[in-house]
């Protein structure tokens, strides 16, 4: 029994450190998620609260975690990891029973699965839980409860702050599929024979006034008397889908320009704003002064955006914006950067660089060598994420040492 209570203290702990820790690192992913459950279950008033949401449960799930991991304030993370997944539970069982949004989001971009994938991973998860939490009175006290919730309280502050950090840069670790180093025309790619999606048809026929649903095997194609009226198709098993299958650029004139965008051997830079209504006005300023930048030295700036061409017109006449605007879909540009406006830099299809407009280097300091500065700025802020994640690796680290220690201490 002693085994079992720590096998399943652990294993929740590691679940639920996992999922805060591959979820703090792109809140805003998260806040685009909640939005996306707003917008299904008609609760678009709550979108404002989205960001600040998502801050608290994925902080309080990394802190359950971390509790029930180093045994620090065990009774209160037995009680936290009972009711998180008691309401959770509930919920993605409703998600799966009704499907408004695919993917439930619970382990951000780093692990997708479906909802009714996630409904089962809660139910086995939940025999744990409500082990731990029939035993929490006889899991051993580490250090005075003062102590235990001091560490608690820092580790909390960091983590917090951790998620701060990612939401006013960009995410430390990119675990989408347009992170730097990506050759996107690969990750477009359909392996030769990989399954097709599979449709069902149903053919409508009418005779007498009456109408019929038949299938393509059993239609009435030798009875003249009955008349085709409709057909539908529905979906009935998915093929082959790539990483990045909804990745369009679109002209003003309707043509498509992706293959010409992503074959460029030449630097382009991609200014990405799904809405040119809601972006930061400092950075549509210095993303203009890149633009100039580019037109001086011959390099490609696109703007790629989901907003209207109203909304266009009004904004570079409100702001003299020296640049051409291309179409892309919202979602794909959210997915592309988590931030608006944010900066990508291409080469040859390949991601070289990404900046949140909060990183974005001003130009009057390059001068010629503007391209290097930014490449330069990228690189810091790579090593500074390194150095980041080397420490929490660290604080896991130490914590499981103490479980182990703990553990064999005691026997």
């Amino acid at each position: 029994m002693s085994v079992l209570r720590i096998t399943s203290r652990i294993l929740l702990g590691i679940v639920f450190v996992f999922s805060g820790f591959v979820k703090v690192v792109d809140p805003l992913g998260s806040a685009y998620k909640f939005i996306d459950y707003f917008v299904a279950f008609r609760l678009e008033f709550l979108e404002p609260v989205a960001f600040p949401l998502a801050v608290f449960l994925i902080a309080a799930e990394f802190i359950i975690g971390i509790s029930l991991l180093t045994g620090f304030k065990i009774e209160m993370g037995a009680w936290g990891v009972m009711i998180f997944m008691s309401v959770f539970t509930l919920l993605t069982l409703v998600l799966a029973i009704f499907n408004p949004v695919e993917d439930c989001g619970c382990f951000g971009d780093a692990i997708v699965l479906t909802n009714w994938e996630t409904f089962y991973k809660n139910l086995v998860l939940m025999v744990f839980v409500v082990f731990v939490f029939i035993s929490r009175k006889k899991y051993q006290i580490v250090f005075p409860a003062n102590v235990e919730m001091t560490i608690l309280s820092v580790i909390l502050l960091v983590f917090v702050a951790f998620s701060i950090y990612s939401y006013y840069h960009l995410p430390l670790i990119d675990f989408r599929p347009y992170n730097v180093g990506t050759y996107i025309p690969e990750k477009m790619e359909i392996p030769e024979g990989a399954p097709q999606d599979e449709y069902k048809t149903i053919l409508i026929y009418e005779k007498d006034g009456i109408k019929k649903e038949f299938t393509i095997e059993d239609y009435p194609w030798q009875d003249t008397t009955w008349k085709f009226v409709d057909q539908k198709s529905s979906l009935i098993k998915e093929g082959y889908l790539p990483a990045i299958h909804d990745f369009d650029i679109i002209d003003s004139e309707g043509y498509e320009i992706t293959d010409l965008v992503l074959s460029d051997e030449n630097y382009s830079f991609l200014m990405i704003s799904y809405s040119l209504s809601g972006a930061n006005q400092n950075g549509l300023n210095k993303a203009n002064d890149i633009a100039l930048y580019c037109n001086q030295y011959n390099l490609n700036f696109y703007c790629l955006t989901a907003s209207t061409s109203s909304e266009i017109d009004v904004m570079s006449n409100t702001m003299d914006l020296n640049f051409d605007f291309f179409f892309t879909d919202e979602t794909t540009l959210k997915t592309v950067i988590r931030s608006n406006p944010g900066l990508v830099l291409l080469k040859d299809g390949i991601i070289v660089g990404k900046w949140h407009y909060n990183d974005f280097t001003e130009t009057e300091e390059m001068k010629g060598n503007y391209l290097s500065g930014l490449l330069t700025n990228y690189r810091k802020r790579y090593e500074f994420s390194k150095s980041l994640n080397l420490f929490l690796i660290i604080i896991l680290a130490l914590s499981l040492f103490n479980i182990i220690r703990k553990h064999f201490c005691s026997r």
